[in-house]
């Protein structure tokens, strides 16, 4: 008599999944990979959004902001202040810009000079997990970067 029941034996089955987490071996770090350099090019074009903002902050008021949160937005139906530019949106013209960050990045600004001159750092979270290098820039406009330590003004432009 034969056995008239159908179905997968164990190993086809086991084969089946074997195949399934090889397949997730492959696709998962590709996926991380696309994951941070999606973040980095995020921080790289928040940082060209800064330096535009920083630039009409200069041309308006006469020298560049005290901090990001400068940039930020006024309020509904208010102008826009020495304090309160409008030049940027929530994310970035805050103080949470520091502390939060935006794509996996925190942003530290800093000005010099009696607000002559600034930098602005863009820093991975989480190292090797939301981002691998690390950015700068300043009043020049050209973002540099570095993979190994905190970008300064002596690194190469990206």
């Amino acid at each position: 008599m034969r056995n008239s029941e159908k179905g997968f034996s164990l190993i086809e089955l086991l084969i089946v999944v074997a195949i399934i987490l090889i397949i997730a071996a492959i696709a998962i770090p590709n996926l991380l990979r696309a994951r941070i350099s999606a973040n980095e090019a995020s921080a790289v074009s928040s940082l060209r959004t800064i330096n535009t903002a920083c630039i009409t902050y200069n041309s308006t008021y006469g020298n560049y902001p005290p901090a990001l949160a400068d940039l930020g937005p006024a309020g509904a139906g208010n102008t826009p202040t020495s304090t309160s530019a409008d030049l940027l949106d929530q994310v970035l013209g805050s103080a949470a810009a520091a502390t939060t960050g935006k794509s996996g990045y925190l942003f530290t600004f800093a000005t010099a000079n009696s607000n002559a001159t600034y930098t602005d750092l863009a820093d991975a979270i989480a190292e090797n997990q939301t981002g691998v290098r690390h950015f700068f820039t300043d009043q020049s406009g050209v973002i540099r970067s570095n993979s190994s330590a905190t970008a300064a003004v002596t690194d190469s432009p990206i």
